[in-house]
């Protein structure tokens, strides 16, 4: 195995690196094409003259992304405010944003003092952090003054959420705070044209103010847009960029009309079991079935242009319908993108099926005034299945399918239909039931795996099964060791008696996230850590401290835009793109493994960690994800981690809630879209998620871990447990997580050992599989340092 030589990561150079400038430009791209342009009521894109009032929580403190693992430290962050000043715009309200900006700083100092308080209650600080998410503070009132001699009032929304904490249903977050509200009408009630911009992580309540304030002529929803985004905010609000993004999931007109609505998370006060009573019924297959009116579709968004999209020819092959479509710009001024989506109907005889389900994409280039491009469209007819649990397979009903094609999910043409005349068995399955049985018998793969432990004895190979450990050190493990602020690292116990190195690894899925800087004693080489605090937001709750006689090491990644943003482009080129710029980031830093691209599904609008994943659809998630994944992994030097395997669709008590779901359910909708990432791009490794599914922690789960992802869809990587999943009482048993082919357990503990060594001396877990898991990550190991070699 390949010993690496570099003692520290990053570099003593403070200035902008080119890949950083290079990559900027890729951020900015992303932002633009993720924007989705909602209303527009011939008031978009503006005048570069006009005088403009702007307010809003995220005007100068515009939110790039979530917080928790998914932030990223990046070197500076453009807010809607500098992005709008840099294009030359007169701005008529500095005494509101300065007034609001001595607000926030207030609120931020008052709220890193009560994290700080918290830390010394806890024992992992990053759960004071995560229990206690930053709330935007309250602006004062718009007065006429902040309005007088504007043309347009732009006001930007924003919501901060991330990991650890759901949102609420409730003013300032879901719905509309009393402040935003009042402004929005006084602006309404003065006449002056407003654009609403959205920097959300996911929807908001807004039916209600656009019915009440129809001078509300625009919304732009920008997401959480990265370091960026307010250059990209203006390149859309001027046109020197055309909207072209996509909505992935429903956004219903009232939180009431979603199916969890009122038993999701902690609105029923069950935070220990959660039913999924919705069963495949989730996003814009609920509001099909149920007849219900939206505010905006899934799929939808409108562009500066307008476009014809036109069914050219449908051909047949043996597992697949090839859809050929031409895209027309019919505008007569700007240049822009269009995406087409298509979507499958279905017989609706035996089992009930949702009334469309989306089986193809494609989004066309630049297209001038006029210009027409011809695209390609290939629907697998593995798409077309549904689940049968009586029958464990994957069928095709018999009956009459349609074919259907538009802009969204709702404006849809039939471009073809056909019949299948019986019944047809696709795919046969294992019963989930039986599969937390242990055959005991090892494919010829699984053998060569166990080869590669050679006769490195069983006790010695243990610490490859969870991740490094520090003598006395926390459940938190030893996160950051070789590269300050990474997630963690694979043992090094096994580096000098038999040379097989350490793995290290850093979170996603925006960017890479590490320490911005740290320090280095210059004559004994010793690196001065910090907590986890260090490595969330940019280092503000914990600051660099300075050393004499010290060097100052950088690492400034790339803030991109999160990840519903990434799949709101509907642009597999452009992911695939990202995941390449990801992968020079890593190689510069020295790692091998990034924990993402998040691919939960969308479950419900209140997850406090939606913003990491792509759709409410399973199709779309594993398309973006497949995609994203193929760029990481395309000079095979470093790999993807794709997460949370499976059901981690909420964050309030996410290690301890127990999801009641049906096999349908589970396949269909929360399954399907790793299984596309893993069929289409092979990611290195898959996550397990903290949660339970029907009784069993995922990283407990035979039936998951081993049946589902290597037997069933040929899975040939490493599947490692989310950090801590052992650490509570009644979390996840570290000897099970090996024994149900979780062969890697992270952070890693004292405690992970000891469980294990137990297990094996008692007869509970066997040699075989403590060889398969270790030979497992041993090729892991060599697989990318072969290719690091080449």
């Amino acid at each position: 195995m390949e010993k690496r030589e570099w003692r520290y990561s990053g570099t003593i150079e403070e200035r902008t690196s080119i890949r950083e400038q290079v990559h900027d430009v890729l951020a900015r791209k992303v932002a633009e094409e993720a924007m989705v342009l909602l209303k527009n009521e011939s008031l978009l894109p503006l005048p570069l003259d006009v005088p403009m009032a702007l307010f809003g929580s995220g005007a100068k403190k515009t939110v790039k992304g979530g917080i928790g693992s998914g932030d990223v430290n990046n070197r500076k962050t453009i807010s809607v405010y500098q992005g709008l000043l840099e294009a030359g715009v007169m701005i008529t309200s500095e005494a509101w944003l300065c007034d609001y900006e001595k607000r926030y700083e207030q609120a931020r100092e008052e709220w890193k003092k009560l994290v700080l308080e918290e830390t010394k209650r806890v024992e992992n600080p990053f759960d004071a952090y995560s229990n206690h998410p930053f709330c935007f503070p309250e602006g004062r009132a718009v007065t006429e003054q902040d309005i007088a001699g504007a043309g347009v009032a732009v006001y930007v929304l924003s919501r901060i959420s991330g990991e650890g904490s759901d949102r609420r249903k409730e003013r300032g977050d879901y719905e509309l705070s009393r402040r935003e509200q009042e402004d929005l009408l006084f602006l309404n009630e003065k006449k002056i044209p407003v654009v609403l911009l959205l920097n959300t992580g996911g929807p908001v309540e807004l039916t209600d103010i656009l019915e009440q304030a129809k001078n509300i002529r625009a919304v732009l929803n920008i997401s959480q847009p990265g370091q960026a985004g307010g250059y990209a905010v203006a390149d859309i609000l001027f046109g020197k960029a055309v909207p072209s993004g996509k909505l992935t999931a429903t956004w219903a007109r009232h939180y009431g009309d979603y199916p969890s609505a009122d038993t999701y998370g902690y609105r029923n006060g069950d935070l220990e079991k959660e039913e999924y009573r919705e069963e495949i019924f989730v996003g814009y297959r609920h509001f099909d079935r149920e007849n219900l009116p939206v505010l905006f579709p899934f799929g939808y968004g409108l562009s500066y242009t307008s476009f014809l999209i036109r069914q050219r020819s449908v051909r047949e092959e043996t597992n697949s319908l090839e859809l050929a479509v031409s895209v027309q710009n019919t505008g007569g001024t700007y240049a822009g993108k269009e995406t087409v989506q298509v979507y499958a109907t279905f017989p609706q005889t035996g089992m009930e099926k949702e009334k469309k389900r989306l089986v193809g994409f494609a989004k066309t280039k630049c297209l001038l005034p006029g210009e027409i491009q011809q695209l390609e469209i290939k629907i697998p007819k593995n798409m077309l299945a549904s689940f049968s649990e009586e029958q464990s397979a994957w069928y095709l009903e018999a009956g009459t399918y349609g074919i259907w094609i538009g802009a969204d999910s709702q404006k849809l043409e039939q471009a073809w239909e056909f019949d299948v005349y019986e019944r047809t068995i696709t795919e046969h399955t294992c019963r989930l039931e039986a599969a937390e049985s242990d055959a005991g018998k090892l494919s010829a793969a699984e053998e060569q795996k166990v080869h590669l432990t050679g006769k490195i004895p069983a006790e010695e190979l243990i610490p490859l099964l969870y991740g490094h450990v520090e003598q006395n050190s926390s459940t938190l493990g030893a996160a950051g060791i070789r590269v300050p602020g990474s997630a963690g690292e694979t043992t090094h116990a096994l580096e000098q008696p038999y040379g097989i190195r350490a793995l290290i690894m850093a979170d996603g899925p925006a960017g890479i996230r590490l320490h911005q800087s740290y320090e280095v004693d210059a004559d004994s080489g010793k690196v001065y850590g910090k907590s986890v605090l260090g490595a969330l937001e940019n280092g503000y709750l914990e600051p660099m401290q300075k050393h004499e006689n010290a060097k100052t090491y950088y690492q400034f990644c790339t803030a991109f835009p999160v990840g519903t943003a990434m799949a709101q482009t509907w642009n597999e080129e452009l992911l695939q793109s990202f995941g390449r710029a990801v992968s020079h980031e890593m190689k510069e830093f020295h790692i091998d493994l990034w924990l993402a691209p998040g691919m939960n599904i969308q479950r419900n609008p209140l997850c406090g960690r939606n913003f990491e994943y792509y759709s409410e659809d399973p199709f779309l998630s594993g398309k973006m994800a497949a995609a994203v994944v193929r760029g990481v992994q395309e000079e095979g030097t470093c790999g993807a981690v794709i997460k949370h395997f499976a059901c981690n669709n909420q964050e309030d008590n996410r290690m301890g809630v127990d999801v009641h779901i049906s096999e349908r359910a589970l396949r269909e909708i929360y399954l399907r879209g790793f299984e596309i990432a893993v069929k289409e791009s092979a990611p290195v490794a898959i996550m397990t998620s903290y949660n339970r599914v029907n009784g069993v922690h995922a990283a407990n789960s035979r039936a998951l871990c081993t049946v589902i992802a290597r037997e069933e869809w040929g899975f040939d990587g490493v599947l490692m447990s989310d950090w801590s999943t052992t650490a509570p009482e009644d979390g996840s048993i570290p000897w099970k997580c090996i024994e149900a082919g979780n062969d890697l357990i992270m952070p890693g503990s004292e405690k992970d050992d000891a469980d294990i060594r137990q297990a094996y001396a008692d007869g509970r877990l066997s040699e075989k599989k403590i060889r398969l898991c270790a030979g497992r990550i041993i090729s892991l190991i060599n697989k990318l340092d072969k290719k690091t070699k080449k």
